[in-house]
């Protein structure tokens, strides 16, 4: 977990599409996106803003990705966003294929880049 609140945990992508390939979760059990409440709401707005910020600082991408997938594309049956860092020369539609071609990092480097995040938030505040 890199940040929580109340209302969402934020965790690494567990194959991430580029390092520092972020989901937020809402803590409680909702699948769609139009069933969030307005506090759960609010937190996801600030988690992304937050999340965006320690990405942009960390890994200069040339630009971020926030995306929610819903109903039957929802793999999870549980509301996430995804908050993907990006670069130029990237076919975004790669992230919505089973074998595209993408600059994942390895297993190992999670832990490395959790600790990244955290202490790049932590600055922020």
């Amino acid at each position: 977990m890199v940040l929580e609140d109340d209302y969402v945990c934020c965790i690494l992508d567990h194959n991430p599409y580029n390092e520092g390939h972020v989901l937020i979760l809402s803590k409680n059990h909702i699948r769609y996106f139009d069933e969030l409440d307005e506090n759960t709401a609010n937190s996801i707005i600030k988690a992304s803003r937050i999340i965006t910020k320690a990405i942009k600082k960390l890994f200069n991408p040339d630009g971020i990705t926030v995306c929610q997938n819903g109903g039957a594309f929802d793999e999870l049956t549980h509301f996430h966003m995804h908050i993907v860092p990006r670069y130029e020369g990237q076919n975004f539609a790669d992230f919505y294929t089973e074998d595209g071609e993408t600059n994942i990092e390895e297993e190992n480097r999670l832990k490395e880049t959790k600790r990244k995040i955290i202490d790049s938030i932590k600055v922020l505040d």
